[in-house]
């Protein structure tokens, strides 16, 4: 392969930048790079990077010999300043040096390829990568640190145990050697029954990672806006004494109980001759029943607006708001919660409601993984094939069928840790990687 670099680290100014590099033969790079190639492995070594005789940067140097490197082949990384400057001087110290831009994915790929992780691992640190809660973090760590693909290896042998059972029966049936017995036929049943027992600790990607939307909604001036802005953490919304300043949907994500939100602020209800407003109104009645959480907000009680949402919510959630206790007394009767957007009191309660709505128990007390539809996909195929094979057993088919169901579980199990692969397979998932992983 051949030797790539790519910078780790965002194309931002910042106080330090990590550049990677990797493929047989990059320390023989280090000589022009550095004036001479005497590092050793696995230190930090402060030198000065060179472009031809130009000087760079004065950078911190790590050196990995393969194996025992990240993708298994030689590669060193380079910490220089972060300015935007000296990124571009890096990068074209290393173009010059004849190196290669790293395509995306390009360094997991070689890791997994040189056998350093599993397929299922290099997928679970791109979803560690992407990751947005706290939970996502869990699973993605318990996917990541070799616990899935254990189980699932252990998995690939009890089936393949079990069909070399079924495979002597075949070969060797007329020399009185016995290999069908009552408890090869409870071995896979009870194979079946954990796997399916494994299965149900899986969470979908799509589904944990899935932000959850909230909606404000309720009558002009009740400081809708402004309770935006406080849950969001800075003046995203406009916000005046005038009613009706909010005219249209105004969205921002909000990260609060180790959970990422989707928030909106939408236009005051009011009835109004203005048109562009009239829609605002129209559009965010629309989007009530859509969003996974709707919280209401008043200034004073209006029991006809109030019973209207929580109608129009249906099967969705729904908190009622107090806004402005910094000048009416708390209704905590009327009220799921009582806040004062201008001093801030009450939020941390509000923001607990709202995390309370979503979070039933600890994650990682219910899911042990977190997986992709491709992982779910082939769980449910593996899991036909093991439900063939008992049927098969059960009803004495013959045993070539048997064992061709059992080798198809197998085979599928070794195609989720990457035993097989297609390279179509490794262009789908490497793609979604970040450059410089």
């Amino acid at each position: 392969m051949s030797v790539v670099f790519a910078l780790a680290t965002p194309p931002a100014k910042s106080a330090i930048c990590v550049y990677r590099v990797s493929g047989n033969g990059c320390l023989d790079g280090l000589e022009g790079l550095f004036g001479h190639q005497d590092f050793s492995p696995r230190m930090f070594h402060l030198a000065d990077m060179k472009n031809g005789e130009q000087l760079v940067d004065r950078v911190g140097l790590i050196v990995f010999k393969g194996p025992n490197s990240y993708t298994g082949e030689d590669s060193f990384e380079v910490y220089a300043h972060g300015s935007l400057g000296v990124m571009s001087l890096v990068s074209d110290a290393f173009i010059n040096s004849g190196f290669s831009e790293a395509s995306p994915g390009e360094f997991t790929k070689r890791a997994f390829l040189n056998n350093k992780i599993s397929l299922n691992e290099a997928e679970s640190l791109s979803d560690l990568i992407d990751s947005t809660s706290s939970s996502e973090v869990f699973l993605s760590g318990s996917s990541l640190f070799g616990d899935l693909s254990g189980r699932l290896a252990e998995y690939s042998d009890r089936v393949n145990s079990i069909r070399m059972r079924v495979e002597a029966e075949i070969d060797f049936s007329d020399e009185d050697e016995d290999f069908m017995d009552d408890e090869l036929f409870f071995d896979l049943c009870k194979v079946k029954e954990d796997f399916e027992s494994f299965v149900s600790l899986c969470a979908n990607k799509r589904d944990v990672s899935q932000k959850k939307n909230i909606l404000l909604v309720g009558p002009t001036n009740s400081g809708k806006s402004s309770i935006f802005n406080r849950l969001v953490g800075y003046e995203r919304a406009i916000v005046t004494n005038q009613p009706g300043t909010t005219r249209d949907m105004i969205s921002s994500e909000a990260f609060f109980e180790k959970s990422v939100f989707s928030i909106s602020d939408t236009a005051g209800m009011r009835k109004t001759d203005d048109v562009v407003e009239e829609k605002g109104i129209e559009m965010s009645l629309s989007h009530i029943s859509e969003v996974d959480l709707v919280l209401g907000v008043f200034e004073n009680y209006e029991k006809n607006i109030m019973s209207f949402l929580k109608k129009t919510c249906k099967s969705n959630k729904f908190i009622s708001v107090q806004n402005k206790t910094d000048i009416n007394e708390a209704d905590v009767k009327r009220y799921d919660c009582c806040v004062s957007a201008k001093t801030g009191d009450g939020f941390k309660e509000l923001r607990q409601k709202i995390s309370n709505c979503f979070s039933v128990s600890d994650t990682r007390n219910e899911i042990g993984f977190m997986v992709r539809d491709r992982h779910v996909k082939i769980f449910v195929s593996v899991t036909e094939n093991l439900e063939q094979a008992i049927q098969g057993l059960s009803n004495k088919k013959t045993l070539e069928l048997v064992a061709e169901d059992l080798k198809n579980a197998r085979s599928e199990l070794d195609e989720l840790i990457g035993k097989k692969f297609s390279d179509s397979l490794l262009g789908d998932i490497f793609s979604s990687f970040c450059i410089g992983k």
